[in-house]
């Protein structure tokens, strides 16, 4: 039987834009009242509320860890001036979690920005780096015996973006579209450009150093891994387009305490680069192809990409409405898991995307949870797919 890590987290994952509520001060939301096509967050799932409830469900199913995250533009509003009342909300939620036996893997930035950052430049700013530093000091108040903590979420998709933000400020782009979920109405998506992933590693470099003096936490960050694969032939290419959407973020992580992979499908890259995910009925409510052998792939990529830095699987999971689906992609994607730690890779814990039906960037019909969410009455409503897993957890297998 495959030897987990001794405290292998076995968890569930959220982003707090995706089911707070009311983030208001926030780039996103903006983006929301304004961008055609695009559905709001509004309230969420009210999480900001009901956290208490959502962890409980989690443990109670017998999960030993929760992903949650601080919102920015929550604790600075506007900037210099930080929100102690939102510190302690944010001190409550980690508090719970420990308290139900939770492990609190915490992510400091996931995606949204306050909306001063964002109308100032956002990461291009000269101050950039410097703003995102006071930040990490604020946060860090609340990060006492937090052991996981994830700086920035998926800078390879950021960056992308910071790209089509732009484009949609200065009209080369119709209207936003989001690149998370929208993968069958755009099957490849554009490559990030470098410049502002060099800029993002900078600044995990230096939230990295003032987490390390503060506090005693594992600190890494998430990417967003594909499972590329090259078509005959095709190896050089593959490796020119895995460095712009990947590797440039995996060798920043390689003086990390880990690697926080996010997997979901894979795609192959022939002459002229990333091929589209073919059409099938198979494919997933994004678009994208089933294939549960990703997260093998990606975890073995981001092991030897960075220099054998211990894994934490922060996101994996299917859009799908059908549960019994959720399950075998899900059973499947473990096995190819436990057969990369069998093979020598150093995994911590695995945390599936999503606890909850939530907000998926611009959208509502793409459901990742293992609860679903009433939207009007915020009820949960527990999914078979958040039992099996609570049971594959105390097992140690699925």
């Amino acid at each position: 039987m495959t030897q987990l890590a001794p405290g292998f987290l076995w968890g569930a994952a959220t982003a707090p834009h995706q089911v707070e509520g009311n983030n208001v001060n926030s780039d996103w939301w903006v983006r929301e009242q304004r961008a055609p096509g695009m559905e709001r967050s509004g309230d969420a799932c009210d999480s900001y509320h009901r956290y208490a409830e959502d962890m409980r469900l989690l443990a109670d199913a017998g999960l030993n860890a929760y992903r949650f995250g601080i919102e920015w533009a929550r604790v600075e509003p506007a900037e210099g001036h930080v929100s102690r009342a939102e510190l302690a909300h944010y001190r409550r939620m980690v508090d719970t979690a420990v308290g139900l036996g939770l492990t609190p893997v915490v992510t400091l930035h996931h995606f949204t920005h306050p909306r001063w950052f964002a109308e100032d430049g956002g990461w291009m700013n000269d101050r950039a780096i410097e703003r995102f530093e006071a930040y990490m000091r604020t946060a860090v108040s609340v990060l006492d015996g937090v052991e996981w903590v994830c700086t920035i979420n998926e800078p390879n998709m950021l960056a992308l973006m910071v790209m089509m933000s732009h484009a949609a400020r200065t009209g080369a782009a119709k209207k936003w579209t989001s690149p998370t979920v929208e993968g069958a109405a755009r099957p490849v998506l554009p490559d990030p450009d470098p410049a502002i992933g060099r800029r993002l590693a900078e600044a995990h470099h230096a939230a990295r150093d003032i987490l390390r003096r503060h506090t005693g936490a594992n600190v890494g960050w998430t990417v967003a891994c594909q499972a590329l694969t090259a078509t005959p032939g095709n190896e050089v290419k593959l490796r020119e387009v895995r460095y712009v959407r990947e590797d440039l973020y995996l060798e920043a992580a390689r003086d990390d305490d880990f690697i926080g992979v996010q997997s979901y499908s894979g795609q192959a890259v022939d002459e002229n680069g990333v091929v589209p995910h073919p059409v099938s009925p198979d494919n997933t409510l994004t678009g994208n192809a089933y294939r549960p052998d990703a997260l093998g792939l990606a975890v073995r990529h981001a092991w030897a990409a960075t220099d054998h830095t211990p894994v934490l699987v922060t996101e994996n999971g299917i859009a799908t409405a059908d549960d019994e689906r959720r399950i075998a992609y899900t059973s499947e994607a473990l096995d190819h898991l436990l057969q990369a730690v069998d093979e020598g890779v150093d995994v911590r814990g695995y945390l599936h995307w999503s606890a909850l039906d939530n907000f998926e960037w611009g959208h509502w019909e793409p459901t990742f949870g293992l609860i679903a969410v009433d939207r009007e009455t915020f009820e949960r409503r527990p999914k078979p797919s958040l039992k099996w897993l609570g049971e594959a957890a105390r097992r140690g297998r699925p």
